[in-house]
């Protein structure tokens, strides 16, 4: 086992890695956030440690509990571990899949590593591009990606799903199983006032064990309230000197620059603004593609990719984003409309949440399947606003390709469902693995504090009827941090959501990026030459056209490097 050490905790050499504890030894990529609650619990059981490393206190600590104490831990990680007294092999991966872990198994044996170049290295050979799962991508966006994880880029590719173990005996055996399955059971008797204060509190708790390093560490600054809720408490409650960066994009649409510098001002924190770079897109896109060993998801991806490299250009070995937020307290369009769904019994609450959706939500809306108040109550199982414009990319090939809608079943309440696919199955994961690569690339590693299990099993605690209120989503996070986010964030309805249109990178107009676009490729042995030019001519404006054809470049680049 072999691993290259990003140092976060304990910088000295003696908590490098394979790290031996018995007939035990380590390899371990993340961190584990309460290792230091961890060790005082296991020096009380007589283990002396030699480093101030987390990494020491794992192999402890599973030394001590063995697999049944994966559930005391709170951090991000994908973790080997060999025993030398049976020959058997541990692997395991944390709750929200923010680590990575690839496996391939041929006659020789099994590996694994966190990328799929090593793996290729390992076993010696290339693997074969799996065109199905390109096809998903092109046609119904990066959502699509991981709603089955046998679905990969590479045939043959396999992941470790989240919150498994997988153990593997000296004959090859293997047994996998979960570790965690997240409870989705609300408390009906909880009213607005509990959920606000035992939101606050973890909170408050996720972010302050998620602050422990070694190293410097700086924030993800946006518009929105996820990011201005970490840095409030970093920086009001902590008293941390925040050092906030910004991506800066200049379609009005998504520009989110005046409000940036309001909270700036408010806070009174570093910040470091970072226009939105179009220099040499397609070399850039195809240096990303390959230390991705995939097709980039969105062209959010390669402008926090550019994000992060000046993070580490400023000496920052660490960055903290807000992923989760709007999936874990309510944050789309569509919760929204699903949310009035759910109090729709309720004509009283119902008919002022209508209300306060038509005057401070429908204004903004622009997906064709959300205008209408009752959708969900009509068409419980409407999805077509997820993949939309799916028919027409799906034609896009020589052959058509489609693939029905699928979601998987956690709960019969319809948002918090619609809400857990979209954690564990559509666009959580992808903003991990992506952002997880992204920051890698540069050294520096991204921790998320809403990805936290306590903070995750209380939000999901909380009566769907609060998670609305007065045309605001997030209502119980906003109140949470009201007088530590700023004001103006905290009472801002309207959801902007970063993005940056491929039209802001690919100049449409530009002979020589339509001869990129549509010359010799070996993409076009599957997709239609003609119907890509037809789609470069079109109006990509639209949002759903402007991604089918990001998705065709990053496609595009894939399969020019990997084929």
């Amino acid at each position: 086992m072999v691993q290259t050490r990003l140092k976060i905790i304990d910088l000295s050499d003696r908590a490098d890695q394979p790290f031996r504890y018995k007939a035990k030894h380590l390899v371990f990529n993340g961190e584990i956030y309460n290792y230091l609650e961890l060790r005082q619990q296991l020096e009380k059981r007589g283990h002396r440690f030699v480093t101030q490393s987390d990494t020491e206190v794992l192999i402890h600590h599973l030394d001590e509990f063995g697999a049944a104490g994966i559930a005391d831990l709170e951090g991000m990680w994908a973790f080997a571990l060999y025993d030398e007294a049976d020959s058997s092999l541990t692997l395991c991966r944390d709750r929200f899949g923010e680590k990575p872990l690839y496996l391939l198994q041929d006659g020789a044996g099994i590996y694994f590593a966190s990328e799929v170049k090593a793996l290729m290295m390992l076993a010696g050979r290339k693997l074969a591009i799996n065109y199905d799962q390109l096809s998903r991508f092109i046609v119904n966006g990066y959502k699509a990606l991981n709603k089955q994880l046998h679905h990969q880029f590479f045939i043959g590719l396999e992941v470790l799903p989240p919150a498994c173990v997988r153990r593997i005996d000296r004959d090859g055996l293997s047994h996998q199983w979960r570790y965690w399955n997240p409870c989705l059971q609300q408390e009906q008797g909880m009213d607005f006032g509990e959920a606000v204060a035992g939101t606050k509190a973890r909170l408050i708790r996720s972010l302050e064990i998620r602050l422990r390093a070694d190293v410097p560490l700086a924030f993800m600054l946006s518009g929105g309230v996820d990011s201005n809720s970490l840095i409030g408490i970093a920086k009001r409650l902590f008293g941390y000197d925040v050092h906030g960066f910004t991506v800066i994009a200049d379609d009005e649409r998504y520009g989110e620059a005046d409000v940036v510098r309001q909270s700036v001002q408010a806070l009174g924190i570093r910040h470091t603004e970072i226009p939105a770079d179009r220099s040499d897109f397609i070399a850039k896109l195809r240096t990303l593609v390959n230390y991705h060993d995939a097709p980039v998801a969105t062209t959010v991806d390669f402008a926090i990719w550019q994000l992060i490299e000046k993070v580490a250009a400023h000496g920052y070995r660490i960055v903290i984003s807000g992923n989760g937020a709007d999936e874990l307290f309510s944050g789309y369009y569509d919760h929204h409309l699903l949310y009035l769904a759910a109090v729709h019994q309720d004509p009283n609450l119902y008919g002022h949440s209508l209300r306060q959706w038509n005057d401070k939500v429908r204004p903004h809306v622009r997906n064709p399947y959300l205008t209408e108040p009752e959708r969900f109550v009509r068409t419980p199982a409407e999805r077509r606003h997820i993949y939309l414009g799916s028919e027409e990319f799906g034609r896009l090939f020589h052959a058509p390709w489609a693939e029905p809608f699928w979601e998987a079943a956690y709960t019969p309440d319809l948002m918090r469902n619609r809400m857990a696919n979209e954690i564990f199955h559509e666009s959580v994961p992808v903003v991990l693995h992506e952002d997880d690569l992204n920051a890698m690339y540069h050294s520096v590693e991204n921790r998320s504090p809403f990805l936290d299990r306590d903070l995750f099993e209380f939000a999901n605690s909380v009566p769907t009827r609060h998670l609305v209120r007065d045309g605001a989503a997030k209502a119980v996070l906003r109140e949470a941090v009201r007088g530590i986010a700023p004001d103006h964030i905290v009472d801002q309805v309207r959801k902007v959501g970063f993005n940056v249109p491929t039209e802001e990178y690919v100049d449409l107009s530009s002979p020589e990026n339509v001869d990129f676009l549509t010359g010799d490729s070996p993409i076009f042995d599957y997709v239609d030459r003609e119907r890509i030019r037809d789609l470069v001519a079109s109006n990509t404006s639209t949002n759903s056209r402007s991604k089918a054809l990001f998705n065709f470049i990053s496609s595009k680049v894939f399969v020019e490097e990997f084929s």
